[in-house]
């Protein structure tokens, strides 16, 4: 029998050669891990993450059922949506496809829903209701498939979207406490975010309404744009505190204005708006707000907009 070498002053004991990981993660972005992350709403959108729905909009027979607002026409949706995808393409936004593994469930296409991103990778949402629940297996397929870090899943009895969740400047997220996003899940986000030396402001959102996306959008540095009355006080307040200037829409019919507010910010002063709501985008491009306008009459019987069917996964950083 051979001698017994001893392991002590090995490398894989610590000894010489042992290699120590000194980095942090977020240095670590865009090299072992891809490139990915945001700190701001309003910077040039780099990539985003989309589902194009197919059969599974069948189920919009019985919309109420699966929380639609009207049946859907699936060729034309599909249509709308591969305009969306090439908007993006067009400016210069690399977009990467979900591409279940199993069937879709009829609310896949809502990304923004479904994931959270930091400077240091993705928070995984988990939605509030029965509905959609499973859709972030899905994601988190995907990021990983992508080589982007899942710093968190959201847990236990918390419910959490994306899309209550925003960046207000590098060191601020508002985060709405609502019928989507539940106290637990507020508590998870802000621990992330904690560690990152990122503070988060929680809002509660009004009975009735969504997300926080659907209240407010942040286009620049200096300016966001809210609905009026809806908006949370505590958030308007913490965007003026930040420096920004805050719009609010005209007072157009409820639908008009929960389509014409869920738009994308493609970069400072750049939107990605559906056409044909003409009064809201004229009041866009007095404020110097350029206007990029996709078709998408058929996609909002869905419940949602531009905004809702993004998942944002990168932007450029401070």
């Amino acid at each position: 029998m051979g001698q017994q070498q001893s392991t002590f002053g090995l490398s894989a004991y610590g000894g010489e050669g042992w290699s120590p990981r000194t980095q942090g993660l977020e240095t670590e972005i865009g090299g072992i891990w891809a490139a990915c992350g945001i700190d701001s709403e309003w910077r040039r959108l780099r990539a985003v993450l989309l589902h194009r729905p197919g059969a599974e909009l069948e189920a919009s027979t019985n919309p109420n059922q699966v929380q639609m607002l009207a049946p859907i026409d699936v060729p034309r949706a599909g249509e709308e949506h591969d305009a969306l995808a090439e908007a993006y393409r067009d400016a210069r936004v690399t977009v990467h496809m979900i591409e279940p593994a199993q069937a879709p469930r009829p609310n896949q296409m809502f990304c923004a829903d479904l994931v959270f991103l930091t400077p240091q990778g993705a928070v995984l949402a988990r939605p509030a209701s029965t509905v959609r629940a499973g859709e972030e297996r899905e994601v988190a397929r995907r990021l990983a498939d992508l080589g982007i870090p899942i710093l968190r899943s959201i847990s236990g009895r918390a419910t959490f979207e994306g899309a209550d969740a925003m960046w207000l400047d590098e060191r601020t997220v508002a985060v709405a406490r609502g019928l989507r996003t539940n106290p637990h899940g507020i508590a998870q986000i802000t621990e992330v975010l904690a560690d990152m030396q990122v503070e988060t402001i929680a809002a509660d959102l009004p009975f009735g309404t969504m997300h926080l996306m659907g209240m407010l959008r942040i286009v620049d540095r200096d300016l966001a744009v809210a609905w009026p009355r809806r908006t949370p006080h505590a958030i308007v307040e913490a965007c003026r505190a930040r420096g920004m200037q805050v719009i609010f829409l005209p007072e157009v019919d409820e639908y008009q204005m929960n389509r014409a507010i869920n738009f994308v910010t493609l970069g400072p002063r750049r939107i990605l708006l559906e056409h044909g709501y003409t009064k809201v985008q004229e009041f866009y491009e007095r404020h110097a707000i350029e206007c990029v306008t996709v078709a998408a009459s058929e996609l909002v019987k869905a419940a949602g907009g531009f905004g809702c069917l993004t998942g944002v996964l990168e932007r450029e950083r401070a």
